[in-house]
């Protein structure tokens, strides 16, 4: 990463907002998304946020709708969205840019290989 790619539209340290790009799921992704414009390291994790997590939401609401299984099918869903809630935010705090296997491949290619 660029020194120049360090500065974030908040003044705070890159790794911090990246961070907060996973505070509240895929809102706050999509806060992050819109607002920074030009660190990529804090882009890349704000969209990956709102993939992840935007895609466990509606996987979330269509299994709620079938009757039992739907109910085992969530209490999974949330346990995987604990502990990915947790990772992701550690490895973006420890300034890693670290990509999930399908999700992290589509976001490189929404951003495009050069950030």
């Amino acid at each position: 990463m660029a020194d120049e790619n360090k500065n974030t539209v908040f003044g705070i340290t890159e790794n911090l907002e990246a961070l907060l790009c996973y505070a509240f799921g895929w809102v706050t992704g999509l806060v992050f998304l819109l607002v920074e414009q030009k660190n990529a390291f804090v882009r890349f994790h704000a969209l990956q946020s709102l993939v992840t997590f935007l895609g466990l939401f509606i996987v979330s609401f269509v299994s709620g709708l079938i009757p039992v299984l739907g109910m085992l099918l969530n209490m999974l869903i949330f346990l995987l969205g604990v502990a990915l809630w947790i990772i992701l935010m550690i490895k973006a705090y420890k300034g890693e840019r670290f990509k999930l296997p399908v999700v992290g491949d589509f976001v490189e290619q929404q951003l495009g290989k050069k950030q």
